[in-house]
C-alpha cells in the first residue's frame, strides 16, 4: 500500500493557539520523528526481541537489544504508524498487555545482565479494547510500574511526542526522564478531558491549557529532570539535528547514573516518585 498523502499540519493555522495546545499539535505532527527513527540514529546493531511469552507479540512496542556509543543497552519503546498500512500495524501507537509484557521481559533481561534500559514514550494511550481488557491490560500495567520500581539497573526515560496516560507511565518510571521540547505528557488527552470537564470535545484547547502538560510545566513541578531542546519548528523539520540533541542528553545521564551502585540506582528511584505531588516541606 502506497503511503497516505498527508494533510498539512494544523499547526500553521493555529498560530493564536494558546501555547500548551500549540505543543499538543507539535507532538501529533504527521511528520514528527518516532521512536524508530531515534532508535536508527542514536543506536547500532539493534537487535529487536519478539513476544511476551505468554500471548503473541506487540507491534505497538519495539524492544531489544543495542550499543549506545559502544556501551551495550536494552531499549524499550512506543511506536506509532508513518502510513496507514504502519498505523494499523502499530494499532496507532497504542499498546495491549502483550506488549507490556514483552516490554517487562526484555527490562528483566537487562536487569539480569546488568544493561541500562532506555525507554521511548509515544503514546495517546493504553490500548482499551475489550480484547485487551480480557487479557489483562491494567494488571499489566501495575505489574510494568511495580517490577520497574525496583529495577538494579540504570533506567532513563525519554518522553518523545504524546505521553498518554498510563499507557506511557508502564514505560515512565525511571531514575531520569527527559522530555523533548515539544512533547506532552498527561493523564488525559484534551479532547477527553474537556468532553469529561467541559461536556465539549471542541473546548481542548481550553482544556489543554488546564492539563499543565507540557515540558515546561512538568520540569516546574519537579516531575521530569530535564528537557531536550528541539529544532526552531519542531523536530520534523530537522529529525537528525533532534536525534543528535536527544544523544548529548542520553549520554550525560547514563555517565551520571553509572556512579550509583544497584541498591542507589533503586533508591534514587524510589525517592524521585515518592515525593512527587508533595509541595511541602
Amino acid at each position: 500500500m502506497a503511503p497516505e498523502t498527508q494533510p498539512e499540519s494544523p499547526v500553521e493555522t493555529a498560530a493564536e493557539s494558546h501555547p500548551a495546545w500549540r505543543r499538543v499539535l507539535l507532538a501529533r505532527h504527521p511528520k514528527r520523528p518516532h521512536s524508530l527513527d531515534y532508535i536508527g540514529r542514536l543506536f547500532t546493531d539493534f537487535q529487536e526481541i519478539h513476544g511476551d511469552r505468554n500471548f503473541g507479540d506487540d507491534p505497538a512496542i519495539v524492544a531489544g537489544l543495542a550499543q549506545f556509543e559502544g556501551r551495550p543497552v536494552m531499549v524499550v519503546a512506543e511506536q506509532k504508524g508513518r502510513d496507514t498500512k504502519q498505523k494499523l500495524y502499530r494499532n496507532f501507537g497504542m499498546p495491549k498487555p502483550e506488549g507490556y509484557r514483552k516490554a517487562l521481559r526484555v527490562m528483566q533481561i537487562a536487569g539480569k545482565f546488568g544493561r541500562p534500559i532506555i525507554t521511548f514514550l509515544d503514546t495517546p494511550g493504553a490500548y482499551p479494547g475489550i480484547d485487551a481488557e480480557e487479557r489483562g491490560q491494567a494488571e499489566a500495567i501495575a505489574r510494568n510500574l511495580r517490577e520497574m520500581a525496583r529495577l538494579p539497573v540504570p533506567v532513563l526515560v525519554v518522553c518523545i511526542g504524546e505521553g498518554g496516560s498510563g499507557g506511557a507511565l508502564a514505560l515512565g518510571v525511571g531514575n531520569i526522564v527527559l522530555m523533548l521540547e515539544n512533547a506532552v505528557y498527561s493523564v488525559i488527552s484534551p479532547e477527553s478531558c474537556a468532553a469529561i470537564i467541559y461536556r465539549d470535545s471542541g473546548k481542548a484547547e481550553q482544556a489543554a491549557a488546564a492539563l499543565r502538560l507540557t515540558a515546561q510545566d512538568l520540569l516546574s513541578f519537579g516531575l521530569i529532570d530535564d528537557i531536550v531542546p528541539e529544532p526552531a519548528e519542531g523536530a520534523h523539520t530537522d529529525p537528525a539535528a533532534a536525534a543528535e540533541n536527544l544523544r548529548e542528553y542520553v549520554s550525560r545521564y547514563l555517565h551520571e547514573l553509572s556512579a550509583l551502585d544497584a541498591s542507589q540506582l533503586v533508591e534514587h528511584r524510589y525517592l524521585k516518585f515518592r515525593k512527587m505531588g508533595n509541595f511541602f516541606a
